[in-house]
């Protein structure tokens, strides 16, 4: 029997769990979602930005909104990029879709003055590949589904959602998420069943990536290798603790706040006498400036003794009278 060393057993390993992927997804009720034919290859690069980390029907109702409410590609091409998200809304992050569909519309345009990708079909898969992966815009996920769905290539399409799967199924490291590839997957995978496994790993992956707690989901998982229970995402039960250690401390804040006020009332009520005492001076000087200026009134009134002067004639008139 020969010896099989640590490398070619790890391989094996890892193609065994992966084939075992497929199996559980399948029977797990998910379906496989066949790429739409009639596409040209920029309608399915712009449809695989569409799809990344989404829903297959939610990237459907992203693509014909792009497709019905503007006139041309060119259109959408210089429309910004938040008024595209908002044509967008069905999906979970629309501003990253609208970002990725602007950018490889752009870069397209720059590079052939037109919006079409299918002299890529011409070419041979290397070359090709290339000339997606150096578009603005594109990810290994919309390269590999360009691939797999225009131009007859065996690469199954990994997202964010499903590298997190396969990060807690211990199938990557951090260098292949970073290089967004899952080492041995085509191999494993053969090629007339790379777009049922692509899809039914995609479907998974966004429902695991919205609700990751769910038990039905952590079972597949479980499911699939059963030691991943340490590798699957905890609940954070202790945020309601820290917001409760953190309540008190403004509440010490407010403690401090009552003495500072009752002192100043203290010395409000010490400071009343002295403020009041003040306005009383300031009266007494007042009606002391008036009581001084008064005798300036009755002056102005003798300069002018009209009133008495009718009393001292009618009395002069009467003596006058009675020798009569």
């Amino acid at each position: 029997m020969e010896y099989i060393d640590g490398k070619s057993m790890a391989s094996s390993n890892r193609s065994t769990k992966i084939s075992k992927i497929h199996k559980v997804l399948k029977t797990a009720g998910y379906e496989p979602v066949a790429p739409d034919p009639r596409r040209t290859v920029l309608e399915q690069f712009l449809f695989a930005a569409c799809l990344e980390n989404a829903k297959y029907d939610d990237a459907e109702q992203a693509f014909a909104a792009l497709g019905h409410n503007f006139f041309d590609w060119n259109e959408v091409r210089v429309t910004t990029v938040r008024e595209l998200a908002e044509e967008m809304a069905c999906l979970p992050l629309p501003m990253n879709a609208a970002e990725r569909v602007k950018q490889i519309l752009q870069s397209v345009f720059e590079t052939r003055y037109a919006f079409d990708l299918e002299e890529l079909r011409k070419e041979n898969l290397g070359p090709a590949t290339e000339r997606l992966r150096k578009t603005r815009g594109s990810s290994p996920f919309t390269v590999s589904y360009v691939v797999q769905s225009a131009l007859g290539g065996h690469s199954v399409p990994i997202d964010s959602a499903a590298m997190t799967v396969m990060e807690v199924l211990d199938l990557v490291k951090e260098k292949d998420v970073s290089e967004g590839t899952v080492p041995g997957l085509e191999r494993a995978i053969p090629k007339n069943k790379g777009v049922e496994f692509g899809a039914l790993l995609h479907q998974f992956a966004v429902d695991f990536a919205a609700t990751p707690h769910k038990p039905e989901l952590r079972k597949l998982l479980l499911d699939i290798d059963p030691e991943a229970g340490s590798r699957l995402p905890k609940r954070r039960s202790k945020q309601p603790k820290t917001v409760d250690v953190e309540e008190p401390a403004p509440k010490k804040k407010a403690d401090t706040k009552p003495p500072v006020a009752k002192a100043s009332v203290k010395e409000g009520a010490a400071a009343q006498p002295k403020k009041t005492a003040k306005p009383k001076q300031a009266a007494s000087k007042a009606t002391m400036g008036k009581k001084a200026a008064s005798p300036k009134k009755p002056a102005k009134s003798k300069t002018a003794p009209k009133p008495s002067s009718p009393k001292r004639s009618t009395s002069q008139g009467l003596s006058k009278k009675k020798p009569r």
